[in-house]
């Protein structure tokens, strides 16, 4: 049974609370059907040299504070990004990045919306794929903790992960010659 006392309602489908994976996350409130338009992710739509400038700047203070180290930065076209983090009311931004993921975001018209893409519990975590692209800046520094059975243990898109296993292979079969 959820504890009313431990959670903060967001809307009819989720609410907020301690996550398993990281810090928060956004729990469903009850059972969820597939192709459910859950919650929007807010925020200020900005450039894309303005989200770099701002998720640099986050990278740098988590350096020296590492509870000041979340971006909310999400791409929304080869032109803008959209900041989660800019407003202070974006529940969303909670929402926690798996190697299987129960949701996916939809960009329309420049609003992200996640929906389900199966069938979610009362009281299941709700999680997307970040998508960060092999390409990404220091992706290796993104451990995934997500702790799904096919989690590769950082936050990569799934495309990505062929690379991931290649290169992985590659630095075993170095070792062993050693």
């Amino acid at each position: 049974m959820i504890s009313h006392k431990t959670i903060s309602k967001v809307n009819k489908y989720v609410y907020l609370k301690k996550s398993k994976i990281h810090s928060k996350g956004l729990f469903a409130l009850k059972k969820i059907p597939v192709g459910t338009r859950i919650i929007e992710y807010t925020g200020e739509i900005i450039t894309k040299r303005e989200g770099t400038r701002r998720a640099d700047t986050t990278v740098k203070l988590s350096k020296r504070n590492p509870s000041k180290g979340a971006t909310y930065i999400f791409e929304i076209d080869k032109k803008h990004d959209l900041d989660g983090g800019s407003i202070r009311n974006n529940p969303a931004k909670y929402i926690n990045h798996s190697c299987n993921p129960n949701c996916k975001y939809k960009i329309i018209k420049k609003q992200i919306w996640i929906y389900s893409v199966r069938d979610i519990a009362r009281g299941e975590e709700i999680t997307y794929n970040y998508g960060f692209g092999w390409d990404s800046r220091n992706y290796s520094k993104y451990a995934c903790k997500c702790g799904s059975a096919n989690c590769v243990g950082y936050i990569l898109e799934k495309k990505s992960w062929v690379k991931l296993e290649k290169r992985l292979a590659r630095y075993i079969k170095e070792a062993s010659r050693k």
